[in-house]
């Protein structure tokens, strides 16, 4: 949908499309525009219906990983801006329902740098507030306490992790001597993510046994606005329970699966990320702990990754944010699935 629907933004009114996930049911659009005079970032959201890929049709289900009106409900509670302090979601201007059962969900516009014009020590920055946030939620969901009191809602992602990942169709048999494959990738690392796809239920049950806490699901910079007064957090359709360092994990693997950040910056990363979100959390996880928590749940998040890319080959690639060629992803995405190979050989001892 190139503009928003005319009785949400009138046709004199600008309004530029923002890149996201087309292949999402939830999402109608997204657009930065304004509202009441003032600059605004409107996202539309559907039900369940819209036409689209399977694994990302939207739900009625509450819990489920992908329930369309999660976010509105992360926004109406206040809890986008207020779960994690330095790190909020913006601010909530209104929710329009609309008389087609759409509902739009209107922001006000996050300004600063894109999330992509990252450093290492921007995302350092995010970690440690992501840790710290995290540290707020440790425990079992139960004995949280909400803001403005009453019980854990029922709208929070039930199990993010194992629903998104283990819920990837994934082609059998995986093609892991495809020509392509045995020329980008060495024996070794195609060898090792093999493993993980073979173990791919193991690894994620071994994540049940990691300290719990409340997940945004979705830390990318995509999802980063680097503000004046500190980083802005988009997107909490996700929110919900999930393991100590997913977020942080995701954090470093998904700023460099698309190609949106020079893939050479890969290593400090990793390194200060798992650093300052250790110390965000303040002691409240033993160190070791967070360390592997982080490599684990980074495996489990992946395991279908690389077996859905060599599906793919000599086809579609699928892809929304990267404009990378076959050869280009191949190659670019190497390393980043190197140290996820790394990170397996190291959690799951």
């Amino acid at each position: 949908m190139l503009r928003p629907p005319l009785d949400l933004v009138p046709a004199d009114v600008p309004a530029e499309p923002l890149t996201h996930n087309t292949l999402n049911g939830v999402t109608g659009g997204i657009w930065r525009t304004r509202r009441a005079g003032r600059p605004a970032v409107l996202k539309l959201l559907a039900p369940p219906g819209r036409p689209g890929p399977t694994h990302w049709a939207g739900s009625d289900d509450p819990g489920h990983w992908n329930y369309w009106q999660r976010e509105i409900e992360a926004y109406r509670s206040g809890l986008a801006t207020t779960a994690y302090p330095g790190l909020a979601g913006p601010e909530l201007l209104a929710v329009d329902e609309r008389p087609d059962e759409t509902v739009a969900l209107w922001l006000v516009e996050a300004t600063g740098r894109a999330g992509t014009t990252c450093s290492p020590a921007d995302l350092g920055e995010v970690a440690g507030r992501l840790g710290a946030g995290h540290a707020r939620w440790l425990g079992d969901p139960s004995s949280w306490v909400w803001p403005g009191g009453g019980r854990t809602p029922d709208w929070l992602a039930r199990d993010w992790l194992r629903d998104y990942t283990l819920g990837r169709p994934v082609p059998e048999p995986v093609p892991w001597e495809h020509p392509v494959a045995v020329a980008a990738w060495p024996a070794p690392m195609r060898a090792g993510l093999r493993r993980i796809w073979e173990r791919r239920h193991e690894i994620v049950a071994a994540t049940d046994a990691l300290p719990r806490t409340l997940c945004h699901h979705d830390c990318w910079p995509m999802n980063l606005v680097f503000a004046t007064a500190g980083p802005v957090l988009l997107d909490w359709s996700g929110v919900g329970p999930g393991p100590v360092g997913e977020d942080a994990a995701n954090l470093v693997l998904d700023t460099f699966f698309d190609g949106l950040v020079d893939v050479a910056l890969l290593d400090e990363v990793a390194e200060i990320v798992v650093e300052r979100y250790r110390a965000g959390l303040r002691g409240r996880v033993d160190p070791a702990t967070v360390t592997r928590a982080v490599q684990l749940t980074g495996v489990a998040k992946y395991v279908w990754l690389a077996p859905l890319m060599l599906t793919r080959l000599g086809g579609a690639t699928g892809q929304t944010y990267d404009r990378r060629d076959e050869a280009g992803i191949m190659a670019g995405r190497r390393p980043v699935l190197e140290l996820l190979v790394r990170w397996a050989e190291a959690a799951t001892r």
